[in-house]
């Protein structure tokens, strides 16, 4: 069996997502640096701007999957990549005529998410026509290494090149890592064969169909709504976590540096050990036993108190998650493409991605709803229980049975018009 790196094409495509993995770290924080400061936004404003990024992906994300199964996905990779770049870049330039304005902001950011909506599907759905079936749980996994080692010194990069060249400059490496990028996918050679015309029908039909693979096939369907609720108590103890651990537990930026630096660390060693996690487990135990490890470990975190052990705990709870979600992450991605067919792959990447980022939506605020009205910690145990529940409810299902050996139709849905008409009912 080849390596990743003999395979043609996967250092490119690789290098191309590590590249503007680290751009849009550097635009997250320079935007909010921008925002607030260059253009004395309030925090309500500085809110609208970070919501811009993701209400596309409640808007649009089923559609945008239909509109993917329809088309090559390197062209759109590439057109999407080259257009984030072109609307980055207008950021500074309208800053440089002192036209730049907080809606003008929120305009860019929101057509930025639409693209990233598109390009993310068509890029996960594109990887099974890039590498072999047997390296696809290591071919996500080194991507995901890629984004945890972004997430941990992107922030650290942005902040030197915030202070060096200043916010609206710093937004403009972003777009030029969007250029890379794009040129990057562009020289990546496999097949991208045009969808057959013939086989289409209206948007809605194929919605729903995208909708009934994913929420009515026997294995996909536990991951895909446990997936889901772990996004919601997840996205509720980060959001709860900043506050508690800077005012309660007084740990400080220092300390927050560290507890993200630890949760990169762990990302990237999950990413190292789930192939070999996933040969020694099989699909169904790897995802259900690092679920409940990723749920647990939120464990230290709930129990800190304030003193020398404070940093100790949040760090370690951030690691252990962090590891855990390494594993089960590129497990779950290869697992989803390798029994999905290449027809549907771009709905189904697409339902789930936008389901599970709609999730953080309503995650992120009760979170913090929750910690003003009763307490933080409170927040942080009802999260914490939230995500112990769904793991729970993974390991009763049919996913246990995931074997990487299932192939296309194993664990698949009828989806003949018969049972299409069901109207969203379970058979």
């Amino acid at each position: 069996m080849p390596r990743l790196v003999e395979v043609p094409g996967y250092v490119r495509f690789w290098t191309a997502s590590a590249v503007s993995a680290f751009g849009s770290q550097i635009t997250g924080l320079a935007l909010q640096i921008l925002t607030a400061v260059a253009l004395g936004a309030s925090a309500t404003e500085v809110g609208m701007v970070n919501a811009a990024r993701w209400l596309p992906y409640l808007l649009f994300g089923l559609v945008a999957g239909v509109l993917v199964d329809r088309c090559r996905r390197k062209p759109l990779m590439v057109g999407t990549d080259l257009g984030r770049a072109v609307l980055l870049g207008a950021i500074p330039v309208l800053y440089a005529l002192d036209r730049l304005s907080v809606p003008a902001v929120c305009a860019c950011v929101f057509a930025v998410g639409v693209l990233s909506l598109l390009f993310e599907a068509a890029n996960q759905s594109y990887v099974p026509r890039l590498v072999p079936k047997d390296l696809l749980n290591a071919a996500y996994a080194r991507v995901e290494q890629a984004g945890a080692v972004a997430g941990s010194t992107g922030p650290l990069v942005a902040g030197v090149l915030i202070k060096i060249m200043g916010a609206p400059l710093a937004v403009l490496v972003d777009a030029l890592t969007y250029l890379m990028s794009g040129l990057f996918l562009a020289s990546v050679k496999a097949p991208d064969p045009v969808p057959d015309r013939g086989a289409r029908r209206s948007v809605g039909s194929e919605l729903r169909e995208g909708l009934a693979w994913v929420y009515r096939h026997r294995t996909l369907a536990s991951i895909a709504l446990t997936s889901h609720a772990m996004l919601l108590f997840n996205s509720m103890v980060s959001t709860v976590f900043v506050v508690f651990a800077l005012h309660e537990l007084k740990v400080g930026s220092f300390g927050l540096g560290v507890t993200y630096a630890c949760a990169g660390v762990g990302a990237v060693l999950g990413g190292a050990l789930s192939g070999r996690v996933v040969r020694r487990l099989e699909v169904g135990a790897t995802l259900i036993v690092f679920r409940v490890l990723a749920a647990v470990g939120w464990l230290p975190l709930v129990l800190a108190q304030r003193g020398p052990w404070a940093l100790v705990s949040v760090a370690l709870a951030h690691f252990v998650v962090s590891l855990a979600i390494g594993v089960e992450s590129p497990v779950e991605m290869s697992y989803r493409q390798s029994v999905t067919p290449d027809r549907l792959r771009g709905r189904m990447n697409a339902t789930i991605r936008s389901m599970n980022w709609g999730m953080v939506a309503v995650g992120a605020p009760l979170g913090g709803i929750l910690a003003d009205q009763v307490g933080h910690r409170f927040a942080l145990a009802v999260g914490l229980s939230g995500a112990v529940t769904q793991a729970l409810v993974l390991a009763v299902s049919p996913t246990r049975r995931a074997r990487a050996a299932d192939e296309l139709g194993t664990s698949a849905v009828d989806l003949t018009p018969r049972h299409a008409s069901a109207e969203g009912g379970l058979d």
